[in-house]
Order: C-alpha cells, then structure tokens, then sequence
C-alpha cells in the first residue's frame, strides 16, 4: 500500500523517491479538467449538442449520454486476461454496437468509458493537439504537475501489470507518482485552474443512492469527472476511484471549515473498498476528525 496526503495545499511528510503508478480512472479527473478549460476559453459549450452523437459535453462528463461501455463484453475481459494486444477503438466501438444509445441522453446514468473516449478525441480536435500533449499544457503544466505521461505499451506499467496492453484504457491511461495525482486534485479543486463557476458546475452532482456494500460512502454522487459523496462523521469527499489489471487507486479532497486535506493511496491487488477505506482514514487523521 502506498498513500499520500497534502493538507491546506502542503505535504504533511516529504514526498518519497517518485515511483510510477497508473491512475486509472483518476485520469478521468485530469480529462473533465482539460475539457472544462476548453469551456472556460470559449471553445466549446457545456450544452451544445456534439458531433458525435445527440449529446452534450456535459452529458459525456457526468456519464449521462446513454452510452453503453466495453466493459460489459465478456470477450473483451477474456482477451484482457489472456494479456492480448487492445483491439483497435473502432472494432472495440464496432463489438460494443457503440453507436446504439442505450437511454435517452440526460435520462438516465451508466457509466461509460467510451463517453470519454469521445472526450478524449473532442480535446484533441479542438486543440489540434495529442492528447498527452493537451493534457500536459491545459491542465497537468498549470498545475506544476511535471511527472505524468500517457502509458503507452506493455510494460510501461513496470510491477503494477507488466503484461497489460494500457491501450485497453481507450481514453488514455496516466501513469506518474502517486504524490502529483494529490497535488493536481488538491490544486484543481482549490481553484487553482478553473474559475468559480466551473468548479461549480464541475461538483454538481447527479445522486446515485445511498450506502454501498463494503465501501464508506454513506451517499454517493457523480459530477464532471468526479465521483462525491458523503461519509460517517460527516466528511463530504470529491475526488475519483480507479482500477484494474493488479491495482487499485482512489485520490479525494475534503474540506472542514477552514481546513482541507487530499489523499491518495494505491495498492496491489485488493479492490476499491480497501484502499478508499486507507484515503478515509488518513483524511480523518489530517483533519483531526479520526474515530
């Protein structure tokens, strides 16, 4: 297990020899962030319609466009197992039946990865830029986040999942120490990037219920790329959970009044539950608020 912790934008002990880990689907928080500057520069709408279907960027964001998600294919675990090379997105889009919307868009929520796939080749068309390159200059650089790289082939993952082709993680799959996804969530959410109203309109969220078995969240909820919601004790946290082949990571924020504190922790094997229970012990311990 491995954890960081920044409290009022400071570590609270000094950051390790940086060792690379894959953020998963934390990265779907680096990717709302670029996108949402798109938005603060005029170059797209939260709510216009996109070319890619009858849907808003909004509605891609907060995993509200109907769109169904790869990894419901029984065939794509199977090949993922047998640590086969990713198929190419258009076959992958071709298996899913993609283009198939599986509710009206805004009316209902699945999550979706190839929601962001779509944000992915969005940023990139708007900014005539790949998409590690936009990445780096809208959001990870104005941050002074310096260590982060898009994983690129197998073993780029080194110890984390040696055989693992990361071009399964259609959107793309941010690999760098575990300390600067920290620093990027606790930067971003204090206002650092985005104006005010977009860091409004990025944790508002749409609710999904009530406990969830073998995990702390008391209420749970999804903004614009970010999972939120409340815990015992009266913590509300915001930040994002991720996994997959070997490895689990989770990065969140809370606030308590005056006071805020980011934690991120990954480990090796195990499944969310686990290591959102070390981010919440550890955030209960910055803030003073520990059981």
């Amino acid at each position: 297990m491995m954890s960081c912790t920044v409290k009022n934008g400071q570590p609270l002990a000094p950051a390790a020899e940086p060792l690379s880990v894959p953020w998963w689907s934390f990265g779907k928080t680096v990717l709302a962030a670029t996108a949402l500057t798109l938005v603060r520069d005029g170059l797209v709408a939260l709510d216009d319609p996109l070319a890619q279907g009858p849907f808003t960027l909004r509605q891609l964001l907060r995993h509200e466009a109907g769109l169904a998600d790869y990894g419901e294919l029984a065939e794509y675990h199977a090949a993922v197992a047998r640590h086969e090379t990713a198929w190419p997105a258009e076959e992958m889009l071709q298996r899913l039946d993609a283009a198939r919307l599986r509710y009206a868009p805004g009316s209902g929520w699945g999550y979706s990865n190839v929601g962001y796939l779509f944000i992915a080749r969005l940023i990139e068309r708007v900014t005539g830029l790949g998409l590690e390159e936009a990445l780096i200059q809208r959001a990870l650089a104005p941050l002074d986040i310096v260590q982060v790289r898009l994983a690129r082939v197998p073993g780029d993952l080194q110890g984390a999942a040696p055989a693992y082709d990361p071009a399964w993680v259609y959107h793309g799959l941010l690999l760098g120490p575990l300390h600067q996804a920290v620093t990027f969530l606790d930067r971003l959410l204090a206002g650092q990037l985005l104006p005010d109203y977009l860091l409004t309109e990025m944790q508002t969220l749409r609710q999904l219920g009530g406990p969830i078995t073998g995990r702390p969240w008391v209420s749970a909820g999804y903004g614009l790329g970010l999972m939120s919601g409340a815990i015992a004790g009266g913590l509300q946290l915001c930040g994002h959970t991720g996994g997959g082949p070997g490895s689990v990571v989770a990065v969140y924020r809370a606030t308590d009044g005056e006071h805020s504190a980011s934690c991120g922790a990954f480990l090796q094997g195990g499944v969310d539950g686990d290591v959102e229970a070390t981010v919440v012990r550890d955030l209960r311990l910055a803030l003073g608020r520990a059981e």
